[in-house]
C-alpha cells in the first residue's frame, strides 16, 4: 500500500513588536521542521514596511499577540494581507484592546458580567454620577495592562467619583456596579479546554484580589460549573488560547471580569499552546497535546520559582492499571453529583478553532475609542482637558529618553526610591529594558528589594507625567 504523502506545511512567522514582551519563541514550537520567520513591527510609520517584509518572506501564518495601542493598525495590516492567517485572529483579539471591548463582547454573547455603564459624552457621564447608587467600580478602559489593579478604583460616593474623573480623565467613563466577591478565578484554555485554573483571594477586609495588592492564590477545587463558563467564553471568541478572570460573588453567581489572549503564563503552558498550534496547522501531522483536567492541582503544589523553569511537560493517556488507581479514586463534587476526575476529563475535549473569512468586529463600527476621542469632542471638554496626553504609550522611542533623565525620574518621583534602588533598577534591566518594564510590566520592579506596592503605584502614575514633560 502506498504511503500517504504528507501535506505541505504552511510557512510560520512570529509577530513581534519593539518594546513588547514576547509570548512565543522558537522553543515553544519544538519539532517544527521548517524555519520559522520573525517579523518585528517598529511602531511610528512602519505599517507599509512591515507588510512588505511579510510578503517578501512569503509567510502564511503570523503568530503573536497585539497590544492595545497597536490593535487598530493591525486591523488595517490584516486587511492588506488577506492570504495571511493571524493567530490569534484580529476578531479573537478584540477583547485585548480595552475593557469596553470585553464588555461589548460579553453583551453580544449573553455572558454574565457586572452591570456596566460606558459614557463617551462626559456630560451624560457626570449626570449619571449624580443620580446613581454607590459603591461603583471605575476602571481605565483602554490600555495594555491593568498594572496589577492600579487603574481600578472603588468609589463610595458621587464626590469621590467626580474627583476621580476630574483627576484621571479616563475616557470613556467606564463604571460598573460593585459586586461583593469571595474571590476570582483565572482560567487558561487551549483549544477551548481548561489547562490551568487558580483562585485569587483578597486579603482580609480588602476587595482587590491581585497578588501584587496582597491577594493570595491556590489551585484547588475550582468548580466544574465555573470551568463551563470559561469554555463558553473561549468558544464565543474562537480562541486558540485564552484566559478568563471569573468573579465568584458572595451571591454565588459567576461573572466575567476580564478575558484576553494576552496573559501571563508559565513557559510550559506556552509550550502546550505551541504543540496545539502545530497540531492545528499541520493537518494533524503533529499530535494533539494531552492535558488532563485538573492537572493544575498537582502542578500547583510545586514552588512557583521551579514552575517558571519547567518545560515540555507531557502526560500519558489514562489507562486502567495499578498506576492509574490514584487518579481513578479522585472525585469532584458538581451540581450533577459526585464525578470521577477521569470521567470529567472526557467532557472537556480540545477543539480546533474555526477558520473564518469574515470580520466579526470591524473597526468601522466598533472602534469607539478613535471615533469619539475626548480631544475631538468639544461638548465633552472638562477642566484641564487640554492637558490630556492622548499619545499611544507604545509608540515610545527609547532613544528619546536619556539614562540620566530616567535616573532623575526614579529618584525624584517617589519618596523611598533613592540612589540605591534607582541604580539597582538600571543595573538589572538596562535603560531600554527598564523603559519596557515601565510601559508593559511595572510589577516586575517588585522584585527589587524595598520596592513596595504603594511605591510602584505612585511610580506608574508619575510615568505618564514624565513622558508628557519630555513631549513623548
Amino acid at each position: 500500500m502506498a504511503k500517504k504523502k504528507k501535506q505541505k506545511l504552511p510557512k510560520l512567522g512570529f509577530l513581534y513588536l519593539d518594546y513588547v514582551l514576547r509570548f512565543f519563541d522558537h522553543s515553544n514550537f519544538r519539532g517544527w521542521p521548517n524555519k520559522i520567520e520573525t517579523v518585528t513591527y517598529h511602531w511610528k510609520n512602519d505599517k507599509e514596511r512591515f507588510i512588505r517584509e511579510v510578503k517578501r518572506k512569503k509567510i502564511d501564518v503570523l503568530i503573536g499577540n497585539i497590544p492595545a495601542t497597536a490593535y487598530e493598525t493591525f486591523r488595517e495590516i490584516a486587511r492588506e494581507l488577506p492570504h495571511v492567517k493571524f493567530i490569534p485572529s484580529m476578531d479573537t483579539q478584540f477583547s485585548n484592546k480595552s475593557k469596553e471591548n470585553v464588555t461589548r463582547f460579553c453583551w453580544k454573547y449573553d455572558i454574565p458580567v457586572p452591570k456596566t455603564y460606558i459614557f463617551y459624552d462626559r456630560k451624560k457621564g457626570y449626570d449619571f454620577i449624580e443620580q446613581t447608587s454607590y459603591p461603583k467600580i471605575v476602571k481605565k478602559s483602554y490600555g495594555p495592562s491593568n498594572y496589577g489593579g492600579y487603574f481600578v478604583h472603588k468609589v463610595d460616593s458621587k464626590t469621590e467619583a467626580k474627583q476621580l474623573f476630574d483627576t484621571k480623565k479616563y475616557h470613556p467613563m467606564y463604571m460598573q456596579d460593585f459586586v461583593p466577591m469571595q474571590a476570582d478565578v483565572r482560567v487558561m484554555l487551549i483549544g477551548h479546554k481548561p489547562v490551568c485554573a487558580f483562585w485569587r483571594r483578597p486579603p482580609e477586609g480588602e476587595w482587590l484580589t491581585n497578588t501584587s495588592q496582597g491577594g493570595s492564590m491556590d489551585y484547588q477545587n475550582v468548580p466544574k460549573e465555573l470551568l463551563d463558563l470559561a469554555v463558553k467564553v473561549s468558544k464565543a471568541a474562537n480562541a486558540e488560547y485564552w484566559a478568563c478572570d471569573v468573579a465568584v460573588g458572595v451571591d454565588g453567581k459567576y461573572r466575567i471580569l476580564e478575558c484576553a489572549t494576552a496573559f501571563a503564563a508559565f513557559p510550559y503552558i506556552r509550550d502546550w499552546i505551541g504543540q496545539y498550534l502545530m497540531w492545528k496547522l499541520s493537518n494533524r501531522q503533529f499530535k494533539k497535546p494531552n492535558i488532563p483536567l485538573y492537572n493544575w492541582e498537582e502542578l500547583g503544589k510545586i514552588d512557583a520559582s521551579l514552575l517558571r523553569t519547567m518545560r515540555y511537560i507531557t502526560f500519558g493517556k489514562y489507562t486502567p492499571s495499578f498506576d492509574g488507581e490514584y487518579f481513578m479514586r479522585r472525585k469532584k463534587e458538581t451540581i450533577e453529583g459526585t464525578k470521577e476526575i477521569f470521567s470529567l476529563d472526557s467532557l472537556y475535549e480540545m477543539y480546533l478553532t474555526e477558520d473564518r473569512h469574515y470580520e466579526e468586529w470591524p473597526s468601522e463600527k466598533w472602534n469607539y475609542q478613535d471615533k469619539y476621542a475626548l480631544k475631538n469632542l468639544k461638548n465633552m471638554q472638562v477642566q484641564n482637558a487640554e492637558n490630556i496626553n492622548d499619545s499611544d504609550e507604545s509608540t515610545l522611542n527609547v532613544n528619546e529618553i536619556k539614562e540620566e533623565e530616567l535616573y532623575n525620574f526614579l529618584t525624584t518621583s517617589v519618596k523611598g526610591i533613592g540612589d540605591k534602588k534607582a541604580t539597582k533598577m538600571l543595573d538589572e534591566h538596562g535603560k531600554e529594558g527598564l523603559i519596557e518594564v515601565m510601559e508593559k510590566n511595572p510589577n516586575a520592579l517588585l522584585t527589587i528589594k524595598g520596592v513596595t506596592d504603594k511605591m510602584l503605584g505612585k511610580l506608574v502614575e508619575s510615568w505618564g507625567a514624565f513622558k508628557e514633560m519630555l513631549h513623548l
